[in-house]
Order: structure tokens, then sequence, then C-alpha cells
């Protein structure tokens, strides 16, 4: 069955850099457009980005345009996000994503907290 795994979230300071991965398997990646989702506490799930299955076409929030960075392997089936000048209020659990025959799958999540 399709399996998503995120890591690298973790504590970082305002204005600091992480790097967010996720491994695929179940499914034949190279074929499935992939996205980054995140929830904070008491709030919606939204989409963060989203990058076509070749990797040639990505999209973004509004709010993280010029600072978060969508990329993926297909050779070793992960996504990325490099997100970069982190703020306070992007702490939330952070999800990668992928739709396959018309079922969503996700991710058990991997926790940002942006905090000094």
């Amino acid at each position: 069955q399709v399996q998503l795994v995120e890591s690298g979230g973790g504590l970082v300071q305002p204005g600091g850099s992480l790097r967010l991965s996720c491994a695929a398997s179940g499914l034949t990646f190279s074929r499935f457009a992939m996205r980054w989702y995140r929830q904070a506490p008491g709030k919606e799930r939204e989409l963060v980005a989203g990058i076509s299955s070749d990797g040639g076409s990505t999209n973004y929030g509004d709010s993280v345009k010029g600072r978060f960075t969508i990329s993926r392997d297909n050779g070793l089936n992960t996504e990325s996000l490099q997100m970069n000048s982190l703020k306070h209020e992007e702490t939330a659990v952070y999800y990668c994503n992928t739709v396959r025959l018309r079922t969503m799958y996700w991710g058990q999540g991997t926790q940002v907290t942006v905090s000094s």
C-alpha cells in the first residue's frame, strides 16, 4: 500500500531554516504530483506547496512564496521542502500528500515548532 513518511521537523528559532523530507513507497513515485500541507493548532489544514510528477512545475501558498522551496528526487522516491525565514505562526504539523486513484494519502506528519 502507499506509505508516506515525513522527517526533518523540530524546533527552530524565528528566522531560521528547516528541511523536511518525505519518503514514499507503494506507488510509482515518478507518476504522481506531490504536496506539502500543514495544520496549526485550532486551524484547518492548508496547502503549502505542490510539485508536478516530473518536478518541472511547482506552486506555493501565498504566505510561503519566496521562502519555501519544494523539490523531489524521483530516483530516490523522495520529496523535500526547504523552509527559510520561518515565522512563529508557521508552527504546525507538516504533512506529505499525494493522490492516487482518487484516494488521498497522508503521512503521519512532522512537527515544526518556531519559537525563541
